[in-house]
């Protein structure tokens, strides 16, 4: 039985100094990718590149800050790198096809479903997925480097077994290798605490628009999808099979979580951004962490930030330490009047709950 992987692979991994794409490093992503093929894996391919491939075609030399002209390059970009790398792997007999996402088709159960299907069909087909966010659309992956998230996601649709980010250095080290001598490679990651997620924002590269941080990132989220995620060099030999075996020295791994999140508790811990803050009483807390109910006003003691019904949200104790996320039931202003207050003191209107328990997740 075929094993599932997403090897995601970054700009920086791809393209030259100039910032254009380098036939060297397609080509041994594409053998990298057909070696692991042949070891029984089947692979989905994100692939961050579209800027880089469309520049030259629109005889542009230097990457434009305006996000609309970035977003046209990559509508003309997008074709031809996944044009390039079929025709590097036309000798294998592999072809590679394209699936532009969003992270919101991760949101909408109809979508989710469609897209995992549709990766079925092609991986059935012995097809190679080739992943992208939607470019032309979401300006987010062009400043943000959401492409790591976005295979995080990806890795959790699949459920498959090991996401491998790919990057110009060897993993998580305890420093910036490029700055601290002693910096050493961190090769295995129980858990992602804060103090790594610190360590990982000092790091960042040239050309790449994610950087450590956002590649830890998408690591915590693979793990919580009980996927083993493995953050490793694009330039080290068979790296994609050296990562998926878990051979000694391959970058650093973050081990999978026990507990698997649903996609929507996925969406909301990981892929919002937090729009606010409500501090909440003991009683509150208890309830939400032992008792799995659901965050109601009375437990409510202050409201943080403007957000609107919908919005995530983080749930914060009385140490000052978040401890859930959520979608609001209502709007900052509403839940600000009815801080604090007993569902028999609330008027009719008012929503049953802060947060619904099924918008709620419990962070570590």
């Amino acid at each position: 039985m075929s094993r599932t992987a997403v090897v995601k692979i970054g700009t920086s991994s791809v393209t030259n100094a100039l910032g254009e794409l380098d036939d060297d490093a397609l080509r041994k992503l594409c053998a990298d990718v057909v070696a692991a093929r042949s070891a029984g894996w089947q692979i989905v391919l994100v692939l961050s590149g579209a800027v880089a491939a469309g520049m030259p075609a629109l005889g542009l030399t230097e990457r434009p800050t305006d996000i609309g002209v970035l977003q046209a390059i990559a509508a003309v970009g997008q074709p031809r790198l996944i044009a390039r790398v079929n025709h590097l792997l036309e000798d294998d007999g592999v072809i590679a096809g394209q699936v532009l996402l969003t992270p919101y088709d991760f949101v909408q159960r109809s979508q989710y479903l469609h897209a995992r299907e549709t990766f079925v069909r092609l991986l059935d087909l012995e097809v190679l997925p080739i992943v992208n966010e939607n470019d032309t659309v979401a300006d987010d992956e062009i400043r943000y480097g959401d492409n790591d998230r976005l295979a995080a996601l990806v890795s959790h649709l699949l459920k498959a077994e090991v996401l491998v980010i790919l990057t110009d250095i060897a993993g998580l080290f305890t420093a910036d290798p490029r700055l601290d001598r002693e910096a050493s490679l961190i090769e295995e990651i129980v858990e992602v605490d804060a103090a790594l997620e610190l360590v990982a924002g000092r790091s960042g590269t040239a050309r790449g628009s994610g950087g450590m941080a956002s590649k830890l990132a998408a690591a915590k989220i693979a793990a919580w999808s009980g996927v083993r995620a493995v953050i490793a060099a694009a330039s080290v030999g068979d790296v994609i099979l050296g990562a998926l075996e878990s051979r000694a020295g391959v970058g650093t791994t973050v081990r999978a979580r026990a507990e698997r999140l649903s996609a929507r508790k996925l969406w909301i811990a990981f892929a919002q951004g937090a729009q606010g803050r409500l501090m909440v009483d003991d009683g509150a807390r208890r309830a939400l962490l032992e008792q799995g109910g659901s965050l109601l006003a009375a437990g409510v003691t202050a409201v943080e930030g403007q957000f609107e019904a919908g919005d995530a949200v983080e749930v914060v104790g009385l140490d000052g330490v978040a401890f859930a996320k959520g979608l609001a039931g209502a709007g900052a202003a509403t839940v600000r009047t009815l801080a604090g207050k007993r569902s028999s003191e609330l008027p009719d209107d008012a929503p049953a709950a802060i947060i619904h328990r099924d918008d709620l997740v419990v962070l570590p």
